[in-house]
């Protein structure tokens, strides 16, 4: 039988996408898994791929709390409350994901300069996608690293839950960029996802000079941020640094309807420590690990950005303005101004709440060097934040 000309047509193209996956895998080099970054000599050095295999640790399922329950009034308040508190006491959940020799090991961890840790749920694989091509790329910039890491939990159940968990499996594979843990994404687990990373810092990365601790729905201009910090007076990451969108003065917020109603079955107290808007902050390797020690003996809080203040608190440190970041969104003076101009972008640090679209977009266009702006460069109103 002779086959039609679309036929064979068909068949070579076919033929000719699994010859180039075949190929793909055997000749795919990732620069970023094999150049490293010597910090004191200040040039780019290629060593061997780490050859450490993942260690998944498996910790006993957590049991509820069934004392909870007799908590006054413990029947009044909403199911995801009687839930946080039934396993407010966990604190270590079995890993699914894991990046052990993201930082190069334990002990090279210091040639970390800037990590990234991004808030992340299982479905957010567009988010990803464009943050891995922006503002999170792991480069060397200004002749230091900067290396990504996405947070997250498990979401769905059956089958759902199945297809999201294998969908990290392939983007791992891809990127090598995950940690997951087998607990419930949600709202009020975010300070658990947290500590969990800390938890993980300190056995896998303990010595990276700073963090960017923010959400995948953020801009985040990763090469101010590493300016701004290199400009640091005497601190390479081995002093205090926490730094945002300061919030003072605030406690939990009462109204049932709110996303971030807190009870006085969770909390007793009327006020918050201060703390920088969770959307995004720097800290540095240091505050990092002592948040990490005060975390231990810290009850769990549901707002995490509030925890993280708890902590800090606890230590005897205070969080620190910086008007670089707009965790609230960016204000735009008049409504006759685009709100998305890239010039409005070019000199912060981060902004809360952007499409993916809109983070592709605006990354690109503030590395235009055709873009001009009538605004003040980065090297000028840097004094105002140091």
């Amino acid at each position: 039988m002779r086959l039609k000309k679309s036929n064979i047509l068909l068949l070579a193209v076919t033929l000719g996408f699994l010859i180039f996956f075949s190929c793909k895998e055997l000749f795919t080099y990732h620069a970023t898994d094999h150049v490293r970054v010597n910090v004191r000599k200040e040039e780019v050095q290629r060593t061997p791929p780490a050859k450490n295999k993942p260690i998944l640790i498996q910790w006993p399922k957590c049991q509820q709390n069934i004392s909870a329950a007799k908590i006054s009034g413990f029947e009044t308040v909403p199911k995801n409350i009687q839930d946080f508190l039934f396993y407010r006491h966990c604190r270590h959940f079995p890993m699914l994901l894991d990046l052990p020799d993201k930082c190069g090991g334990a002990e090279n961890s210091a040639e970390v300069f800037l990590l990234l840790v991004i808030k992340s749920a299982p479905m957010n694989y567009e988010r990803r996608e464009v943050l891995r091509k922006t503002w999170a790329k792991e480069r060397v910039h200004n002749r230091v690293w900067i290396r990504r890491i996405f947070i997250t939990g498990t979401s769905g159940v059956g089958f759902e839950k199945d297809r999201l968990n294998a969908g990290l499996k392939l983007e791992q594979h891809e990127y090598n960029d995950i940690l997951q843990w087998d607990f419930e994404e949600s709202f009020f687990n975010l300070t658990l996802k947290q500590t969990l990373f800390l938890e993980w810092m300190d056995r896998n990365c303990p010595d990276a000079r700073f963090h960017l601790n923010g959400d995948d729905d953020v801009f985040a201009h990763t090469d101010n941020m590493v300016e701004y910090l290199q400009g640091l007076k005497d601190n390479d990451g081995s002093k205090q640094l926490f730094t945002g969108h300061l919030i003072t003065g605030k406690g939990p917020i009462r109204l049932a309807g709110s996303k971030y109603f807190v009870p006085i079955q969770v909390q007793e107290s009327e006020t918050y420590p201060s703390y920088c808007g969770g959307g995004g902050y720097l800290l540095s390797g240091y505050t990092a690990r002592v948040i990490y020690n005060m975390s231990e003996s810290i009850d769990i809080h549901p707002i995490d950005d509030v925890y993280m203040g708890m902590c800090l608190a606890k230590a005897g440190l205070g969080p620190s303005s910086h008007m670089g970041f707009r965790t609230a969104g960016l204000h735009i003076p008049s409504k006759k101004m685009d709100q998305y101009d890239p010039c409005h972008y070019k000199d912060i640090l981060l902004v809360h709440r952007l499409m993916p679209v809109q983070v592709y977009f605006m990354w690109h266009k503030i590395h235009d060097p055709n873009l001009k702006c009538r605004m003040k460069k980065i090297s000028n109103i840097k004094q105002k934040f140091l």
